[in-house]
């Protein structure tokens, strides 16, 4: 799957259309331009803010509601129909990653900047809530120094004086990190949580929890933000190159799980 989505996704996919495209050129003018052109405009169209954000924004789900938000002047329909925190028995926060060899904290590796974000929402609504929390995510490689549910609970405990209450540190994908958190909860009772992640992977995730048997309520931080207005909105950048490749990375582990669901039934 991993070869998969090197092939499919930029900048790979781009360089693959404009080698194919000069090497037919010689011989298919029309055909090896229009490759090359795709390539090459494809990777700026997605470097820009406008579609960078178009990508991202039809992946999220709205945001979750406290139940200590400010007066709401919406209709009271319209209010219910949203997610809220008091639907939950557990917080699950999901691991972003790692930072190898990061000295600030004594720690060895650290959380990466996708899971602080991830860590500090958890904290927030903890303290909302009072609800418990389960941090998930393992080893992805076999040299890594602990676990990265171990360096989240640390963050939590050290950095934002916030209780643990389980630790789910085998996983290496979001499929795992779904299954492993389930059985653990299920030694519980508990069957429905929020669960925290970048608003862009929620749509896999909670899909993948659903299925291990979990309701979920969508917990989601880090919204896109709105392009600039004016030329600005359409001026690349490295940035939004990275952006639009993590949300085309999970468009393409929806349009998998949708094709497995079909092919399976």
């Amino acid at each position: 799957m991993a070869l998969l989505e090197s092939l499919l996704l930029p900048p790979l996919l781009n360089a693959w259309l404009i080698l194919v495209g000069g090497l037919l050129w010689m011989r298919l003018h029309l055909i090896g331009g229009l490759l090359v052109v795709l390539g090459l405009g494809g990777l700026v169209l997605l470097a820009t803010p406008t579609i960078s954000h178009a990508l991202r924004e039809g992946l999220e789900p709205p945001p979750l509601a406290t139940d200590a938000e400010p007066e709401d002047p919406r209709p009271d329909d319209e209010r219910a129909q949203e997610p809220r925190l008091a639907d939950a028995q557990a917080i699950v926060i999901l691991g972003g990653g790692r930072d190898v060899d990061a000295p600030e904290f004594g720690w060895g590796d650290a959380p990466s900047n996708a899971s602080w974000r991830r860590l500090a929402y958890g904290a927030y609504l903890q303290r909302r809530s009072g609800l418990p929390i389960l941090v998930s995510g393992g080893r992805v490689h076999a040299d890594e120094r602990g676990s990265e549910a171990g360096l989240m609970a640390a963050a939590l405990r050290d950095v934002f004086d916030v209780p643990v209450r389980w630790t789910e540190d085998r996983s290496t994908d979001t499929a795992e990190n779904a299954r492993y958190s389930a059985a653990i909860l299920a030694t519980e009772g508990i069957e429905r949580v929020a669960l925290v992640s970048q608003a862009w992977h929620l749509a896999r995730a909670s899909a993948e929890f659903e299925r291990a048997g979990l309701t979920v309520t969508p917990a989601p931080t880090g919204f896109a933000s709105p392009p600039p207005k004016g030329l600005a909105a359409w001026r690349p950048s490295a940035y939004h190159l990275h952006q639009s490749s993590r949300a085309l990375h999970e468009w393409l582990g929806l349009a998998d799980a949708w094709l497995k669901e079909r092919l399976l039934r």
